[in-house]
């Protein structure tokens, strides 16, 4: 053979070689990874070559002892258990590893005699038992499968159990953040919408209601826990039924916002949490109002003419100052219009690369864009409102290039003109 013709051999079997052990690898990578704990060398053993005889796609590693397993558990999926080990006795061995891994699959391995600590560990969380000495390759195979799938299974069915417990809580808050409104004056509609920041499925401490009293006076409440959570949920929803409650019991103002702020101070689990808030109390002429603003973004007035923030008296929200005496001021409403009260969350998105943020001059903007894209829309009405709405967020997304980091709720209170005689 000549020289070049050995040369070419060589490559050829030293590609072999190659491909061989990168398929070896490869092969190994995809096995199942199993960790048998046990101290008896002849038992121990046996457990590999049963493995063996049955060709089990399975990667065997070994322990002697609970606390040698705990130093290689991570990779592992399943676990053969000796229940009598150096270091644990029965089902303390079941209970470590669940403590040390809770979504391992685990098989136990017993003695004749130990059988029925078998069926005690399966009970205490083991996925399966074997017998020691009354078990073959195929059956050993077979049941570290079966386990490992059933462990699958479990964790799964307690995921969507966790899933469906966390959406049931979340209903309950939203229920209690974003009420019905208590309204009987037939010019009057009420619109509101609530987005989670990022579309997460934490609830934030932002909330709303509207309440018409016995007296004629409607009073609506746009408020803002800050943080996330279900504790700022919760203090949330505390606020709101408080403020409810004070409404309805035709309370004065003044003491229904001391009264929240109380309840905040009581119910707050942190020293230092505040809640921002806008209430707007309209009058039963339904033309003019009364607004307090206590650490909140000003509400707008929506009317044909034109979309103009109401001015009044900004306080400290509640949390950071403690007052008796609520600044306010009367606000002209007229006879055909809404107002526009949101949380901040709705504007503090970017509206491009830089560090610039929508605030209260763009979201004005974005509503007299969306005025004049709607004639309809031109004139207040729930019809209108609902899609004023929808479109405020909906653009206020697309400028900040994706969801808003921060949860945002709209209320839209809208009056209709008088009806003519």
């Amino acid at each position: 053979m000549t020289s070049g013709g050995r040369r070419n051999e060589r490559v050829e079997m030293v590609a072999e070689d190659v491909s061989s052990s990168t398929h070896a690898r490869a092969s190994r990578a995809e096995r199942i990874r199993v960790l048998l704990i046990e101290d008896d060398d002849g038992d121990a053993l046996l457990v590999d070559e049963l493995l063996l005889d049955a060709g089990s796609p399975f990667s065997l590693t070994r322990a002697q002892s609970l606390a040698e397993a705990r130093a290689v558990l991570t990779d592992q999926v399943c676990v053969l258990l000796d229940l009598e080990l150096p270091d644990s006795r029965g089902l303390q061995g079941v209970r470590a590893l669940q403590q040390f891994r809770p979504d391992l699959a685990v098989v136990v391995l017993t003695g004749i005699s130990d059988e029925h600590l078998g069926e005690q560990a399966v009970a205490a969380g083991a996925q399966d038992y074997l017998v020691k000495g009354q078990v073959d390759g195929l059956l050993l195979q077979r049941v570290v499968r079966y386990a490992i799938e059933r462990r699958r299974a479990e964790e799964t069915q307690r995921q969507l159990s966790e899933a469906r417990l966390y959406a049931a809580e979340n209903a309950r808050l939203e229920r209690g953040l974003l009420p019905s409104p208590l309204l009987s004056d037939e010019r009057l509609s009420v619109v509101a919408r609530y987005r989670s920041g990022g579309q997460q499925m934490l609830l934030g401490g932002d909330f709303y209601d509207v309440v018409e009293a016995s007296d004629g006076w409607v009073h609506a409440l746009v408020g803002d826990v800050c943080g996330r959570g279900p504790d700022e949920a919760a203090l949330g929803v505390c606020l709101r039924v408080a403020w409810r409650t004070m409404i309805l019991a035709g309370r004065p103002a003044n003491e229904t916002l001391s009264a929240v702020q109380q309840v905040l101070e009581h119910e707050r689990h942190q020293e230092r949490l505040f809640a921002t808030m806008c209430m707007l109390s309209v009058a039963p002429d339904r033309a003019t109002g009364r607004l307090y603003l206590a650490g909140h973004p000003k509400p707008l007035l929506i009317s044909a003419e034109a979309v103009r923030e109401l001015e009044a008296p900004i306080s400290l929200p509640p949390g950071i100052t403690t007052i008796a005496e609520w600044p306010s001021a009367t606000v002209a409403l007229g006879n055909n219009w809404s107002v526009f009260i949101y949380t901040d969350g709705l504007v503090e998105g970017k509206i491009g690369p830089g560090p610039e943020r929508l605030g209260s001059d763009g979201l004005v903007r974005l509503i007299e864009k969306e005025r004049v894209q709607d004639p309809v829309g031109q004139a207040p009405g729930p019809q209108a409102s609902e899609r004023l709405a929808d479109a405020a967020i909906s653009h206020a997304q697309e400028l900040n290039g994706g969801d808003l980091a921060d949860d945002l709720a709209v209320l839209i209170l809208s009056c209709a003109p008088p009806a003519e005689p």
